[in-house]
């Protein structure tokens, strides 16, 4: 992407709206598809803090059914889960026929986070980039749809971001302190990514990387792509009218004076 198309003019809501709306529709019969077929998606999202992971992922799920659809995201490992196989947390949280899992950040946590603020150490960190693509080939070959995403923010747009989480006291949850520190650290973070795809951008699981300083755009691009990078089609069944309710002549409702109701307020 050139300068010039970075620097556009942000998207205006009403053409966003519209846009999700259609992709919304195609969500629906998307997951309609995964689950008659059988399939078993995973998709990764990571990036910089304040990148649009999030957001992206909670306008993926809107249209959804949560039963067929789990968002997986970690906290930080309890002592336990520390002296486990890295990747064991991760493997039980995979899917079986008919779902899709979606990592709000993944596995690449170590490649990421760890490495730079020195949670693990350097024989870790080596070992998960020796291992990290062969669990992902073995995952391939087993069936897995595996799709990763990578959310590209520029500097000066997350710098913004985060000043309005500081500010917002709507937002202002999302202003970790590892977001603070991650704050000081934006060339060992360029760094990092930059090694972690020299390794793990396989040919069986690419990275795909998200232009994100502009969130709509983003996730419009990044749900356009999911959906054609895994085929589908239309196996909805046809919407039918309801038959009338049946009716229950001896049924009769207590008063609703007896009943406890929220004050109106709107």
């Amino acid at each position: 992407m050139t300068g010039q198309a970075e620097k556009a003019e942000k998207m205006p809501s009403k053409d966003y709206h519209k846009a999700l709306a259609k992709l919304d529709i195609e969500l629906v019969k998307w997951q309609h598809w995964i689950k008659e077929q059988g399939l078993r998606v995973v998709l990764i999202f990571e990036g910089r803090d304040a990148a649009g992971k999030g957001g992206t992922i909670k306008r993926l799920t809107e249209p959804l059914n949560p039963r067929g659809c789990n968002v997986v995201a970690l906290p930080a490992p309890s002592d336990r889960e520390k002296t486990q196989w890295y990747f064991q947390r991760y493997v039980q949280h995979l899917p079986a026929a008919g779902e899709i899992a979606i990592f709000d950040r993944s596995w690449y946590n170590r490649a990421g986070v760890e490495r730079v603020m020195g949670f693990c150490t350097d024989k870790e960190y080596r070992e998960f980039m020796r291992s990290c693509p062969e669990f992902e080939r073995m995952l391939v070959r087993s069936g897995i749809i595996l799709q990763k995403y990578w959310f590209s923010v520029s500097d000066e747009e997350q710098e913004h971001r985060f000043q309005k989480r500081a500010t917002d006291k709507s937002k202002h949850w999302k202003l970790s302190p590892m977001d603070l520190e991650s704050r000081d650290r934006w060339m060992e973070y360029s760094k990092a990514k930059d090694e972690m795809f020299f390794y793990t951008d396989i040919e069986e699981a690419p990275w795909y990387v998200v232009h994100a300083d502009d969130k709509k755009r983003s996730r419009l691009n990044c749900i356009s792509h999911i959906l054609h990078s895994i085929p589908y089609k239309d196996v909805m069944p046809a919407p039918e009218p309801l038959p009338p309710r049946k009716q229950q002549p001896d049924y009769k409702r207590p008063d609703i004076n007896d009943q406890h109701f929220i004050p109106e307020k709107y």
